[in-house]
């Protein structure tokens, strides 16, 4: 039991005494990424399951897609790097949603990463992928600027204009489709975005329950299912966001202080990222490599354990 609190207290001291940062993460991918000119960045957030514990600095109430609902828990902000071609990808960034320290929204922090990845990191890649919370006129409007293609989802009561001013603005779930404009996508001016910008919408059939209407600032981009394809890149940020809860223990800190919780992340996101390091290495999933690992210190300690019991 004192060498177990021992333990406790020594990892505690650490995650309260170290500042750990995104840096750090890049620093431990940026040489073991594949650069491709036609490569995808991913922008996406998680929250951080936090429900029982409502006095975590970090923590706050906010929308969940998991749980289709708002609960409390700790955001975070992804951007993750894919390599179509090899069919890998890197987290290369993060942020955390904080707004009472820094003042800064979820799309503040996607802006960040995306000036950081421009001006530092300099990766290669063509197209930007992000949800449609991020679909706003300046985001959308900076990646026009630094000259790359987005696509996107729109939320279904976002007002368009597909009759080139001829008409008013409709929702886009009220727009009528031809079977040219099914297979083509159309032309429209999203209200609100300046007069001469136009992008092209997809309407795209997911499942027989769901349709989104994908988004994208190529104008030459003249196919239903080339921009299904492109938007699919999108889900792997939600492969990562799955494995690293499930692998990591990313949700399991209950500690107060947010310095601690940072840490904590941080911690959590080195870890998946090595995890995946030694996956792509072995040819194994990411939770092969886990369990084999578990196994192998198991039947290591089961041999020859660190420490040993005496019986009086």
């Amino acid at each position: 039991m004192f060498l177990l609190s021992k333990f406790e207290f020594g990892i505690a001291g650490y995650l309260r005494s170290e500042k750990l940062t995104p840096r750090l993460l890049w620093q431990q991918v940026e040489h073991r990424i594949v650069p491709s000119a036609s490569g995808y960045i991913v922008f996406d957030d998680s929250v951080l399951d936090k429900r029982y514990a409502s006095k975590i600095e970090l923590a706050r109430t906010q929308y969940s897609g998991n749980e289709h609902g708002v609960v409390q828990g700790i955001g975070l902000v992804s951007c993750v790097y894919v390599n179509v071609s090899r069919s890998e990808f890197w987290v290369i960034d993060y942020r955390l949603y904080d707004p009472q320290r820094d003042g800064k929204s979820k799309l503040d922090h996607v802006a960040d990463m995306l000036d950081n990845l421009i001006e530092y990191k300099r990766v290669p890649f063509a197209t930007v992928l992000m949800d449609a919370w991020y679909a706003t006129q300046e985001l959308m409007a900076k990646i026009d600027h630094i000259e790359k293609i987005y696509y996107c989802p729109l939320k279904v009561n976002r007002k368009v204009d597909d009759s080139q001013g001829q008409q008013p603005y409709n929702r886009v779930d009220e727009l009528e489709w031809s079977e040219a404009d099914l297979a083509h996508g159309k032309t429209i001016k999203i209200r609100n975005f300046p007069k001469d910008k136009k992008v092209k919408l997809f309407r795209v059939t997911v499942s027989t329950s769901r349709t989104d209407y994908i988004v994208t600032n190529d104008i030459s981009q003249n196919s239903t299912d080339e921009t299904q394809k492109a938007s699919a890149v999108r889900w792997r940020v939600e492969e990562f966001h799955r494995e690293v809860k499930q692998l990591t223990g990313i949700e399991a800190c209950q500690c107060r202080k947010a310095r601690i919780q940072r840490n904590h992340i941080a911690c959590s996101l080195l870890v998946w990222s090595r995890l995946k390091a030694i996956a792509s290495c072995t040819d194994q999933t990411i939770y092969q490599v886990k369990a084999g690992l578990l196994r192998n210190y198991l039947i290591g300690q089961l041999k020859q354990p660190d420490i040993r019991m005496t019986f009086v």
